[in-house]
């Protein structure tokens, strides 16, 4: 009698033990990180409203009384995370609305840089 009142035990103990093996012993399962989809990423803003960022890159010298140029400019990105500021940004420098821009990389990583933003990793202003 008392091998009908394990079996149930011993049948529960089996699975558990299949299940977290299978389970831990995934060598080909998908990164569990959640990751951000570069190619899907668009501008929540109108780029066209990016055109004041033009004097950060620009050679501008002296004191500037006011608002500093930084200042409109990263308040237009202040409150995107950095995919969508780069992904805004890239879009403002291929739509020739920041100037002509010689070093796209150079100028992108400035600008965010300026505004306390960051170039995501692998990030491609393409």
């Amino acid at each position: 009698m008392a091998s009908n009142t394990n079996t149930p035990l011993a049948l529960f103990l089996a699975f558990n033990l299949l299940f977290f093996a299978l389970a831990s012993g995934c060598t080909t399962c998908p990164d569990a990180t959640l990751k951000q989809d570069k190619s899907a990423a668009t501008c929540p803003i109108d780029i066209l409203k990016l055109g004041v960022c033009a004097n950060v890159l620009g050679k501008l010298i002296g004191i500037i009384i006011g608002n500093p140029p930084i200042k409109p400019c990263c308040s237009l990105i202040e409150g995107l995370v950095d995919l969508e500021a780069a992904v805004c940004v890239c879009a403002a420098i291929k739509a020739n609305i920041l100037g002509s821009v010689v070093n796209v990389p150079l100028s992108l990583t400035l600008l965010l840089n300026v505004c306390s933003k960051n170039v995501p990793k692998d990030f491609q202003c393409a």
